[in-house]
């Protein structure tokens, strides 16, 4: 159960609120550990926005990830505050803390659920790359979960698209930048600019982060 859409258009600036919007909207969901976030991050939330005809896309950083090899992410604050400073200029895209504020580990089952019942008349599509889509009978309660949100798999060289569960497919181009590649750059004191946008190294390079390790 397909489909894929190419279009391609452009976006625009930001509010950085949470979970005010207006009736009967279509939502685009991008979620993840953001650690830190990068220009990939932005590309495909653009391309799903525009892709799909969205009236907003959320960035939600997790409080805790769900991974079997848990992460160590840094603090969600200093990954909530670089969410922040990367969408600052769009004004289709919302920082939403609803992962953060709840705490735990950050399932996508407990996020929509929340979300639909704070704005039942929304429509939520939920954003993953095209490597993720085969892990899909992993998730947590994923049969339920398919009939609460639209899954949108965006489209990476070498998977295929193709999943027993009903998925849009946004192609792309695709980039190999990485948060583990930029935490490491950072570490070894390389360069990461035009990576990750300006505001968001400002901060990087303020609060001293990645300079220990390359945990997630």
């Amino acid at each position: 159960m397909t489909q894929t859409v190419t279009t391609n258009k452009p976006v625009t600036q930001v509010q950085s609120q949470t979970q005010t919007q207006s009736k009967g909207q279509r939502i685009g969901i991008l979620g993840g550990t953001f650690n830190p976030p990068h220009i990939g991050h932005l590309m495909i939330a653009d391309q799903v926005f525009e892709q799909l005809d969205l009236d907003k896309i959320l960035f939600i950083p997790d409080a805790n990830p769900p991974h079997v090899d848990e992460k160590g992410a840094i603090a969600v604050e200093h990954r909530m505050e670089m969410v922040r400073r990367a969408i600052i200029n769009h004004r289709d895209f919302d920082l939403c803390l609803i992962e953060a504020q709840r705490g735990g580990i950050s399932y996508t089952f407990d996020t929509i659920r929340q979300l639909k019942k704070l704005h039942p008349e929304n429509q939520y599509y939920f954003i993953i790359g095209g490597d993720m889509v085969e892990y899909l009978p992993k998730w947590h309660k994923i049969d339920e979960l398919v009939q609460m949100v639209q899954f949108v798999g965006v489209c990476r060289k070498g998977y295929e698209q193709n999943s027993t569960y009903p998925i849009i497919w946004v192609n792309m181009p695709t980039t190999e930048v990485s948060s583990t590649w930029i935490r490491q750059t950072i570490q070894t004191h390389g360069s990461v600019r035009y990576f990750v946008p300006d505001l968001v190294q400002q901060y990087i390079d303020e609060k001293g982060l990645y300079l220990d390790d390359c945990n997630d």
